[in-house]
């Protein structure tokens, strides 16, 4: 069952995760810091270990974001295809380099032939990526409130993954084009209006 989800993504989609992955850790790598015992010498060189730390917590939260889109669509019988999106993650990294204090860009994409989609089918798989940001916050929320033994570089992944699905989830759910929240409304106002 499991090798049949992932004879669903294609070699492309495979290298686009992969890519934007590695620019989301890099792009946030900075940003997020985690925790150390020992004082660390000085170095000037890429942090390797604060890189992977990031593309862990960060870098899920918007895959199963787009991969919720992708699998509802194919649930509907609907090509569903995800993508990089190669400007957004340049933006990103330009506003990295600029150091303005605010990171905003589009890393991923799905895109569904909207001809082939009812406005229902459309509403329902615009809200999967946002539930399941929903439900990854609920998952962390949980865990941390009920897990007494974990460790300081757990609790600190644990918090970011519950900020970060929390914050894509509001975002998403904003009721306007082009977010996800605007193409759910769209989509009930024309399936019952």
């Amino acid at each position: 069952m499991v090798l049949a989800y992932f004879m669903l993504i294609s070699p492309g989609e495979i290298i686009d995760l992969i890519v934007m992955t590695l620019a989301i850790g890099f792009i946030f790598k900075d940003i997020i810091k985690i925790p150390r015992y020992v004082q660390d010498p000085i170095t000037s060189g890429f942090d390797i270990e604060n890189f992977k730390f990031t593309c862990l917590v960060i870098a899920p939260a918007i895959i199963l974001h787009e991969m919720a889109h992708k699998f509802v669509a194919l649930g509907f019988g609907i090509n569903a295809t995800f993508h990089a999106h190669y400007f957004g993650l340049l933006l990103g990294l330009f506003l990295k380099f600029i150091n303005i204090g605010f990171i905003f860009f589009i890393p991923g994409y799905v895109s569904i032939p909207v001809a082939d989609v009812t406005p229902l089918q459309h509403s329902i798989i615009a809200v999967a990526g946002p539930l399941m940001n929903l439900a990854l916050w609920l998952g962390s929320s949980i865990i941390l409130k009920r897990a007494a033994s974990l460790t300081s570089k757990q609790r600190l992944a644990l918090v970011i993954t519950k900020q970060i699905n929390m914050f894509l989830f509001i975002f998403n759910m904003i009721p306007v084009p082009p977010f996800d929240g605007g193409h759910f409304i769209s989509g009930l106002m024309q399936t019952f209006f």
